[in-house]
């Protein structure tokens, strides 16, 4: 196995940092690989947003409910950017708002995302842990203010990176078996039987680790985390407000 597998399938969460600074050289090469990170029709409208303000972090870190957040060596903000194809097609005598079409705002999204997933990839092959945060999107009107973002542009995921001040046992995943499909759609008879061993298994980590240790299963992960969003029309209203046509 190489090591760019071995680092993949070793991901865990890192919520605790060493004081120690990333070197402004290790950033740069972590920013060029998500710069060239694939994207959508190569139209590039994903930005990243380097978030060193103190003020600015602890906010974030109120919105995401999340204090250890602000106090990270590095925070990372990846944004959906059609602000900059606005001002292109505007400078070249066409229509601006075109630019924020729903397709491109999808567009945008992915791109952020996946420009996230490389600069995760990046920052762990450097020997760096990462905490990746849908949080910021608990209040995304607020995030928007507190970063200060234009019309044409939107939060889609944040970042938290540093040197590692601890090592958390590794999380079990659903079985690949279950997850990956030929051809078609595949889901066997009962999903809560097919995951009866997983669930045993997420039983024996939630028990047996060194923090946060409580009783717990996948399934009933998703019976609590999946039931109704009170989130969802206050996202639609943020995404609205900054110019998108959905």
């Amino acid at each position: 196995m190489n090591e760019t597998i071995q680092n993949l399938q070793n991901h865990r969460t890192i919520r605790q940092f060493q004081d120690t600074l990333v070197p402004e050289k290790l950033m740069d090469d972590i920013f060029e690989a998500a710069i060239h990170t694939a994207s959508s029709r190569a139209t590039q409208n994903a930005s990243v947003i380097r978030v060193k303000d103190q003020a600015k972090r602890d906010a974030l870190a109120e919105v995401s409910n999340q204090a250890y957040t602000a106090e990270a060596p590095e925070y990372l903000v990846f944004l959906v950017d059609c602000a900059r194809a606005a001002s292109i097609r505007s400078e070249l005598g066409a229509t601006p708002e075109t630019a924020g079409n729903i397709d491109y705002f999808r567009e945008g999204f992915t791109d952020a995302i996946l420009m996230c997933q490389s600069t995760v990839v990046a920052a762990e092959s450097a020997g760096l842990g990462t905490t990746i945060l849908g949080s910021i999107l608990n209040n995304p009107a607020k995030t928007i203010e507190i970063l200060g973002l234009p019309p044409l542009t939107f939060p889609a995921i944040g970042l938290i990176m540093g040197y590692p001040n601890e090592e958390p046992e590794l999380k079990p995943r659903i079985p690949a078996g279950l997850r990956v499909m030929t051809d078609t759609y595949q889901a066997p008879d009962s999903w809560v039987e097919a995951l009866a061993e997983y669930d045993q298994e997420m039983h024996n980590y939630y028990d047996l680790r060194t923090k946060n240790q409580r009783e717990d299963t996948f399934t009933n992960q998703i019976l609590k985390k999946m039931g109704d969003n009170p989130k969802g029309p206050q996202l639609l209203e943020a995404i609205r407000a900054q110019g998108f046509l959905l």
